[in-house]
């Protein structure tokens, strides 16, 4: 059976979740998706993700949230990263870490889509081996799910590539995030696994990775922090669309998907974002 999987970037603060709200359903219909996968990890306010933005996202049409170094940024999100069965924690973090490694969608057409992520280790915060990590998650996975797809949330191209060969023929799909910035190297790889090393950032594009130039630039020049305001303008949702057989878990096609939103967001801020934070990192 062929079901067709969206997968959507790094939605940052406000603009990108209102870009959501008002496109998703369209892009659902339109291009017949089953499923809609998102990271979420920059929705609050820029950095981390609160219960109220969660909620929020499910009735958009996002059926799994995956999350990536922010994870815990906003701590409020922590009980409902142990009770829900749609959001996951990248699963290379310590055992002992709060969430869940596995999180599963049954489509409206019986097959369930399942979907892990795994955080990389250069120049990133400490994290346990990404390679050890899936290959101890795959069996259970695999039961599960018919067909899996995996979140490598990661700074340095090479090590999203490495991780793409390597899940070769173990998963449907492996789709990059965490750069913000959109690739060009969709493709199926030999044994039939869709790979793209990163499918972009949900929210505004004219901006330093989402955030406001003007404090980026601050921090940058003066080694100070200062707030990394979300910015407010050319909004765009980026995505891929992978098109998966489930009896052969091997993905058939996958297409970059751009949205432009045909509005302006006049803030960048609500109640549902937490508490504004200093911080001078992405």
């Amino acid at each position: 059976m062929k079901l067709n999987v969206l997968c959507i970037g790094d939605i940052v603060g406000k603009p990108g979740r209102r870009i959501v709200a008002e496109k998703l359903k369209s892009l659902i219909q339109e291009y017949e998706v089953d499923c809609v996968i998102a990271n979420a990890e920059n929705s609050a306010g820029g950095s981390g993700l609160t219960p109220q933005i969660y909620n929020k996202l499910l009735r958009y049409g996002v059926n799994l949230v995956t999350l990536g170094d922010h994870v815990y940024r906003k701590r409020e999100i922590i009980q409902t990263l142990e009770s829900a069965d749609n959001i996951v924690k990248p699963a290379n973090l310590s055992e002992h870490a709060a969430g869940k490694s596995i999180a599963l969608y049954k489509t409206g057409k019986g097959p369930v889509v399942g979907v892990v992520s795994l955080i990389g280790r250069i120049f990133m915060k400490p994290a346990d081996c990404p390679y050890s990590a899936i290959d101890h998650i795959l069996p259970e996975i695999s039961r599960k799910a018919d067909v899996v797809f995996i979140d490598m949330h990661a700074e340095a191209t090479s090590e999203k590539i490495a991780a793409g060969y390597y899940l070769d023929g173990k998963v449907s799909c492996v789709f990059g995030t965490h750069t913000h910035v959109v690739t060009a190297d969709e493709r199926i790889l030999p044994k039939g696994t869709a790979y793209i090393t990163d499918i972009g950032m949900t929210g505004p594009h004219d901006s330093i990775l989402g955030r406001k130039t003007e404090s980026v630039l601050k921090s940058f020049r003066t080694q100070m922090p200062y707030p990394f305001e979300v910015a407010t303008d050319d909004i765009r949702l980026n995505g891929i669309l992978v098109t998966v057989d489930s009896n052969t878990k091997t993905s058939e096609r996958i297409q970059r998907i751009r949205i432009d939103a045909d509005f302006k967001e006049q803030t960048n801020y609500d109640q549902d974002d937490g508490k504004p934070e200093y911080f001078n990192h992405f």
